[in-house]
C-alpha cells in the first residue's frame, strides 16, 4: 500500500494552496509560456505599429492591446492552474457547451471582418472567436467520456466522442474554418490512441478524412483556392505567402537587426498568422529556433510527466492538450514556410489575438493542472504488479 501513495513531491494535509502549487506545478512549462509570451510582446513591437499607422491608430496600439489580453491570459493560466482535476473538467465542460452554442449561432450573428469566413462575433470593443474557447473544452470533453468508457459498465464514450467530434468538424467547415476543424479530429485522435483504439479503425478515419478533404477540394472555393496555391509550383511575390517565404530569406541566421525588417509593411497578418516570418526576418533563424525550442520544452516535458499518471481521464486530457498546443505551433510555422496550405492559425502566445490568447491561457492552466506532481504511484509500477 506504501508505493500506491508514494509520490516524487510530498503533500501534507491541510497544506496552504500556494506552497503546494508552487512544489508541484511544472515551472520549466510555465516558464516557457512566460518567454513565448515575453517574445510575442517583442515581436509586436516591431511588427504592428505598420498596421495601426494604416488604420490611424497609435503606433502600439496593438502591443497594448495585446499586453492587456495577454495579461488577462497569464492570470486565467495561473488560477487555473491551481484548480485540482476534477474542477477543471467541470468548468471546462460547461465552457464547451457555452462555446459550442456560440459556434451554432454563429451564422446567424457573425461575422467574417471581410476575410470570407463567418468565424467572429464582433463586440465592438473587441470580438471573439469561439472555436478558440472551444478547443480545450473538447479535450476535456472527448477524455472525460473516453475515461467513461474505461469503467465497468461505463457507456459507450469513444463512440460518443466521435460523434462529438464530426458534429464540431461539421460546423467549423461550414464557416469556413478547415484548420480548427483539422486540429480538433486530431486532438481526438491523438486521446483514442492513448487510450488503446485499435490502429485498424484509426487507418480507416485517416482515409475518411482523405475522402472528406476531396469533397471539400470538389465543392468548397474557399478551400480549392489554398490548396491550389499551396501546390502551385511558382509562388506569387506579391502574396501573403511569397511576402513571408523572402522575409525568412532574407533573414538568413541573424537577421537584418531589429527594426530593419520590411515584410511588416507588406503583409496586413505580420502580427497574426505571419510573426514568425517577421522574427525570421528582423532575428534570424536564431530567434526561430529558440521559438521551436520553447514549444518543444512545454509539449516533450508535459508528455513525460503524463507517462507517470495513473487516473485515465488526465491522462488523455493532458495529451491531448499538449499536442494541440505542440501542432498548431507546427502548423503556423509550416505554413509561413510554405510546407503547408494557408491556414489562417494563430502562433499560440506569440501571434495578436484575444480569443487566441486568452483560450491559449486556459487551455495551458488546464494543462499545468494535469501535470502536476500527485501523491500516486507510477504507472509502469501498477502495471508489473498486476502481470506478477
Amino acid at each position: 500500500m506504501t508505493e500506491m501513495v508514494y509520490g516524487t513531491v510530498p503533500v501534507y494535509a491541510g497544506d496552504p494552496i500556494l506552497p503546494r502549487w508552487w512544489r508541484t506545478i511544472d515551472k520549466w512549462t510555465m516558464g516557457c509560456v512566460l518567454m513565448l509570451f515575453g517574445i510575442g510582446l517583442l515581436l509586436g513591437l516591431a511588427s504592428s505599429p505598420p498596421l495601426a499607422s494604416k488604420n490611424g491608430l497609435e503606433p502600439f496600439h496593438y502591443v497594448s492591446r495585446q499586453a492587456v489580453f495577454g495579461g488577462l491570459a497569464m492570470i486565467a493560466m495561473l488560477l487555473t492552474s491551481m484548480m485540482t482535476p476534477q474542477l477543471v473538467r467541470r468548468l471546462a465542460i460547461l465552457g464547451f457547451l457555452v462555446a459550442f452554442v456560440a459556434l451554432m449561432g454563429l451564422p446567424f450573428f457573425g461575422t467574417d471582418f471581410g476575410k470570407g469566413a463567418v468565424r467572429w462575433y464582433s463586440l465592438g470593443f473587441a470580438s471573439l472567436q469561439p472555436s478558440e474557447f472551444l478547443k480545450p473544452g473538447f479535450v476535456v470533453m472527448a477524455a472525460w467520456l473516453m475515461a467513461a468508457a474505461l469503467e465497468i459498465g461505463g457507456p459507450p464514450g469513444r463512440l460518443y466522442s466521435f460523434i462529438l467530434t464530426i458534429v464540431i468538424c461539421t460546423f467549423l467547415a461550414l464557416q469556413p474554418d478547415f484548420g480548427q476543424a483539422a486540429l480538433v479530429l486530431f486532438s481526438w485522435g491523438v486521446m483514442y490512441f492513448v487510450a488503446g483504439a485499435p490502429m485498424l479503425l484509426l487507418a480507416g478515419v485517416c482515409a475518411g478524412v482523405v475522402a472528406v478533404g476531396w469533397f471539400a477540394y470538389a465543392n468548397s472555393e474557399h478551400f480549392a483556392r489554398r490548396i491550389d496555391g499551396f501546390l502551385s509550383p511558382d509562388l506569387d511575390p506579391t502574396t501573403q505567402l511569397g511576402y513571408a517565404t523572402n522575409a525568412i530569406r532574407e533573414g538568413g541566421f541573424f537577421g537584418v537587426g531589429v527594426g530593419e525588417g520590411q515584410v511588416k509593411w507588406s503583409l496586413p497578418d505580420a502580427h497574426t498568422d505571419f510573426i514568425i516570418a517577421v522574427a525570421a526576418e528582423e532575428y534570424g533563424l536564431i530567434c526561430v529556433l529558440v521559438i521551436i525550442g520553447l514549444y518543444s520544452v512545454i509539449v516533450v516535458r508535459s508528455l513525460l510527466r503524463l507517462l507517470k499518471e495513473r487516473d485515465p481521464f488526465i491522462r488523455f486530457a493532458g495529451t491531448g492538450l499538449a499536442c494541440a498546443f505542440g501542432v498548431q505551433a507546427m502548423i503556423n510555422m509550416g505554413v509561413a514556410v510554405r510546407l503547408l496550405p494557408a491556414k489562417g492559425m494563430t502562433l499560440p502566445f506569440v501571434s495578436y489575438g484575444g480569443s487566441s490568447i486568452i483560450a491559449g491561457g486556459i487551455a495551458m492552466g488546464m494543462l499545468l493542472a494535469f501535470t502536476r506532481t500527485r501523491p500516486q504511484g507510477e504507472i509502469g509500477d501498477i502495471l508489473m504488479r498486476r502481470g506478477r
